[in-house]
């Protein structure tokens, strides 16, 4: 039986926002859409707001995602800057929670280290990254980076939900001994 699921990936932003979908058909992960909303041509900081909403409530309606996925606000020294992000995130995740779809923050720095092994990676690494692991045409890549940025969270999502080193929980080292014996000498 297929087992499926999808991700949307969100790098919210005030100027510009990205996104990635991925579609996960047995544990294998592949592109099914990236893109970025241009709001840098809208004065009004509300009105950018409302874009954002619209068209995550459309992706969500077009792709119907299980899971989205988005990049928490890094901590800068421009706190006007802080504020807006935050609320685009904020405008995001509220429109994947009318639609009742789970939301996982990602750090930054945790999405390039899941993608390149670097959490100080360049937005050009991560992009090399991503095409190369999902073997992504030359003339399907976008030449801003937000999208790749987008699709970044995404691809971290699947990372972190699919490693089989999270399946097992333990809540003492006695019940981890009594989970893996054959791993401790008496």
């Amino acid at each position: 039986m297929e087992r499926e699921r999808i991700i949307l990936g969100i790098d919210p932003g005030t100027q510009v926002m990205g996104y990635g979908v991925l579609r996960v058909v047995n544990n294998k992960p592949e592109l099914m859409a990236m893109g970025i909303l241009q709001l840098n041509k809208y004065d009004d900081h509300y009105l950018k707001l409302r874009r954002i909403f619209e068209r995550i409530i459309s992706l969500i309606d077009e792709y119907l995602p299980d899971e989205l996925a988005i990049e928490a606000p890094f901590f800068g020294k421009n706190v006007q800057s802080m504020l807006k992000l935050g609320r685009a995130q904020g405008v995001a995740m509220a429109a994947a929670l009318s639609r009742d779809i789970p939301i996982f923050e990602y750090a930054p720095l945790k999405i390039k280290m899941a993608i390149t092994g670097n959490g100080r990676a360049a937005k050009e690494q991560v992009a090399y990254m991503l095409q190369n692991y999902l073997r992504i045409p030359d003339e399907n890549m976008l030449p801003q980076m937000d999208a790749t940025d987008g699709l970044a969270a995404a691809v971290c999502h699947y990372f972190q939900t699919n490693n089989p080193a999270n399946e097992k929980k333990f809540t003492s080292w006695k019940d981890y001994i009594n989970k893996n014996p054959g791993k401790v000498k008496k």
